[in-house]
């Protein structure tokens, strides 16, 4: 099997991944639904609200980081995921229910988002770390990059489904048909066979809560991913608000918004697929996507049509893929195994919970002063993230100048990672078994 794909070797992955696609797809359609439910018939064209709306979504993962980070290392993943998935499954019935029987209103789209919010910030870390549960450590940046190829090929077929039924049929049935996605997850959760998932941690108290947010404090590499991060999920990743606004300015329809979020994930997916060949997750390429992602961003504002707009999307979203699965995989193969449930909880929630913060601004911006000059401040965060990057680079030692030419820079490979020692109290066989061994040198040979 090609490296770009070596992780589907494992049963446990090839069910998963499966029942991830089929879920993904679903959960896009009802994304796009619900964002042009709340743009179009539940207010007048009002991208802030939509901007709330996002922020009581995402708010949850940010404020709840650290009960969730724990409960994803102390329960068993498998577990805790079926009921994610299935108090999902109800909300999402109760969202169709309502919408078709026309008795939703602004305030209850607002609640609905909240307790959305509060589950997705429970299944996030659990669905992150879980991954490192299916497959080696090897493989854990392959796995990693590969479910993003899943989330944005789902994405590439969700909006586009979810335009062309909001058009034919009404948004609420939309919600109902994700809602019989969620048993692709559940059906894939009761076949993966637990005695071959990887040994882990199960850490056991509440005094153990911080230890993720100490862990971070003492990698400044890790400090230096979030803050990038965090600037461009903030403000650059607000593409419902983007490609709605964007769509009723060049004057489509609900079929318009969802075909530009699908064009969107063709560069996502290309991008996702890309980082699965790479041997391991890189902070340099983390810099590069974000230097890049903020010069689509710019460009894409300044179109002057729908199909021109459109394309630039496809360069937007191989960027900010590049640098979020690049991003994720270092986190997830540098980390400490006994703390990498927290320590994702707490870049799922800067990533997720910067919405809350960026989202109800860029919303702001898009109804007062237009959706271009939105897009244009998402671009300006990505700059101030690529020079937060650039500047870790320089200051690590990582960027010198060449031997061989005077002018010429190079960046060297990313510096050793000491990995934290597990506590005595935390000590056992499964972090024997998943924490990197340090070899002894190869004795050297005698010439002759």
């Amino acid at each position: 099997m090609s490296a770009m794909f070596r992780s589907f070797s494992v049963f446990n992955y090839r069910v998963w991944f499966i029942g991830a696609l089929v879920s993904n797809i679903g959960a896009w359609m009802q994304a796009t639904a619900q964002n042009w439910v709340v743009l179009t018939e539940l207010t007048d064209n009002d991208a802030a609200a939509m901007g709330i709306t996002m922020a009581l979504q995402f708010a949850p993962p940010l404020l709840l980081v650290g009960v969730t980070g724990w409960v994803a290392d102390r329960f068993e993943r498998r577990k805790l995921l079926m009921v994610t998935q299935g108090v999902l499954l109800l909300l999402a019935i109760a969202l169709g229910v309502m919408i078709l029987t026309g008795s939703m209103t602004l305030p209850i789209m607002y609640g609905f988002a909240l307790a959305l919010g509060v589950v997705t910030a429970f299944d996030n870390p659990a669905r992150q770390a879980f991954v490192s549960d299916v497959v080696t450590r090897e493989n854990a940046s392959n796995a990693v990059a590969l479910n993003a190829a899943s989330f944005n090929g789902a994405r590439m077929i969700g909006p586009a489904v979810a335009g062309v039924l909001i058009v034919a049929v009404g948004t609420g049935w939309v919600f109902l048909v994700n809602a019989v996605t969620f048993f692709g997850m559940i059906i894939a959760l009761m076949l993966i066979r637990p005695h071959e998932l990887m040994p882990r941690v199960n850490t056991a108290g509440a005094s153990r809560l911080a230890d993720g947010f100490r862990y971070v404090g003492k990698r400044p590499d890790l400090i230096v991913i979030f803050a990038m991060v965090f600037l461009v999920g903030a403000f650059g990743m607000n593409f419902p608000i983007f490609a709605s606004t964007m769509a009723l300015e060049f004057g489509r329809d609900a079929d318009g918004f969802g075909l530009l979020s699908s064009i969107l994930a063709i560069g996502s997916l290309a991008g996702a697929l890309l980082a699965a060949r790479r041997d391991r997750a890189r902070l340099r390429v983390v810099v590069g996507g974000t230097i890049l992602f903020a010069a689509a961003a710019g460009v894409s504002a300044l179109m002057p049509g729908y199909w021109a707009y459109a394309a630039t999307l496809m360069f937007t979203g191989f960027a900010v893929v590049t640098m979020l699965t690049t991003a994720n995989g270092y986190v997830q193969t540098t980390t400490d195994p006994a703390l990498r449930g927290r320590v994702l909880a707490l870049y799922m929630a800067i990533l997720m919970g910067g919405t809350p913060i960026g989202a109800p601004i860029v919303g702001w911006v898009a109804a007062e002063y237009g959706p271009r000059m939105a897009i244009l401040l998402g671009a300006a965060a990505a700059l101030v993230a690529f020079a937060i990057g650039a500047t870790w680079l320089l200051a690590s030692g990582r960027v010198r100048r060449s031997e061989n030419r005077r002018f010429r820079l190079t960046i060297d490979e990313t510096l050793p990672i000491a990995v934290i020692a597990p506590a005595p109290e935390e000590f056992s066989d499964q972090v024997a078994e998943t924490t990197p061994l340090r070899l002894p040198p190869p004795p050297l040979r005698r010439a002759g």
